[in-house]
């Protein structure tokens, strides 16, 4: 659970997005089920929470969790500051202290998963993934239908997600991973290829399929996943620490190896100081890396990883020089540790701001280039 929980407080892009696209409908509840399924992804409640400007607050704190990757303790404290400078009493679990936690509990969890769900979907599907694969969360106290549904693999259109995609009630981890073929499935741990038998059989006690807790029978994100994305590209308007804290969790996600193999579109990969994009007259702040660009870098530099990618950030921030190529460039370079040199190159192109080229340099490599370079200025 230890892991999950990491895993969760690790905000990313489509998360936030996620959650920011419940925040312009702040609805007034008296029942936890006075909304039901897919209008969860547009709009923000907590039970019995019936005042704007609490309810104000309230959103804030679980947004500030979300986006800053907040701990549950942390998101206590901020529930009882609020509900005391509020005046709010008659809540359920007021009262005991394990009243409390639990009910801080429900509300930071359920939150934090449905958002990540939400905005896992978004990222499988801008990526395309052909299949899906259901797999189980681990925790200590599993329900045996998703016991029963860990492993089991189909299409991204089969009817099975739209009341299946996970969470599935009260405190489930299950999740989804995308996968490109039966042989990526098999090794994310795909064993099941059809649905089972009665899987869409209803459950007079609840209303949703059997296995699935009252109100939870839909795919958290479906009815929002254009907005999420679109939301994702606002990273330039963010302050810049949580700005870089979601691209570089973007680009240490799956999504992004499986946008790098067969690249289309933008990816954001660094965000500039405000200096040094002022000083190629960028009104943005992070640059993209363009489909085409990482096209022409895989084919001149087919060792770079993904994973070197990462370090673009890291060049940018804390670089052993900088150079002006033009006008419109800027060339970042540091000395590693390993003795390598990362080079990153940022261009300004109309409104736009873009990595034009990242190089990861051996020191033998960087020695042969400046040979060169000599007998060239000699001729």
């Amino acid at each position: 659970m230890a892991d999950i929980a990491a895993t969760l407080r690790r905000p990313f892009p489509e998360q936030i997005a996620a959650f920011r696209a419940r925040l312009g409908d702040l609805v007034p509840t008296a029942r936890w089920d006075d909304i039901r399924r897919s209008a969860h992804d547009r709009a923000f409640m907590v039970a019995g929470a019936t005042k704007a400007d609490l309810l104000a607050d309230l959103a804030a704190a679980v947004d500030r969790s979300i986006s800053e990757g907040l701990g549950i303790e942390t998101f206590r404290a901020e529930f009882r500051r609020i509900v005391d400078a509020r005046g709010w009493h008659g809540w359920t679990g007021e009262g005991p202290r394990a009243g409390e936690a639990w009910r801080t509990r429900v509300i930071y969890r359920t939150n934090m998963r449905t958002s990540y769900a939400a905005g896992r979907m978004a990222q499988l599907r801008e990526a395309g993934f052909p299949l899906w694969v259901y797999r189980h969360g681990g925790s200590l106290e599993p329900r045996l239908e998703h016991l029963g549904w860990d492993g089991l693999v189909l299409p991204v259109d089969h009817p099975f997600w739209a009341t299946h995609a996970p969470p599935n009630g009260w405190g489930c981890s299950c999740y989804i991973l995308g996968a490109r073929n039966l042989a990526h499935a098999r090794r994310l741990g795909g064993r099941m290829f059809e649905a089972p038998e009665g899987w869409e059989k209803i459950s007079p006690r609840t209303g949703a399929p059997v296995g699935i807790d009252k109100g939870w029978d839909y795919a958290p994100g479906a009815t929002v996943t254009d907005t999420i994305l679109a939301l994702r590209k606002k990273l330039d308007e963010l302050p810049p620490r949580p700005s870089i804290d979601l691209i570089q969790s973007w680009l240490v996600s799956d999504v992004f190896k499986t946008w790098f193999a067969a690249p289309r579109g933008l990816s954001p990969l660094v965000r500039l100081p405000e200096e040094a994009a002022a000083r190629i007259g960028a009104q943005r702040r992070v640059a993209d890396l363009s489909a085409e660009s990482a096209l022409k870098q895989a084919r001149a530099h087919p060792e770079l990883t993904p994973a070197d990618y990462a370090l673009a950030q890291l060049t940018v921030d804390d670089p052993t020089h900088t150079v002006q190529d033009s006008p419109l460039s800027l060339v970042f370079i540091r000395d590693a540790d390993d003795g390598h040199l990362l080079v990153v190159k940022a261009t300004r192109s109309g409104q736009g701001l873009f990595v034009t080229s990242f190089r990861r340099m051996s020191a033998r490599a960087v020695e042969r280039q400046r040979l060169i370079d000599r007998l060239l200025r000699r001729e």
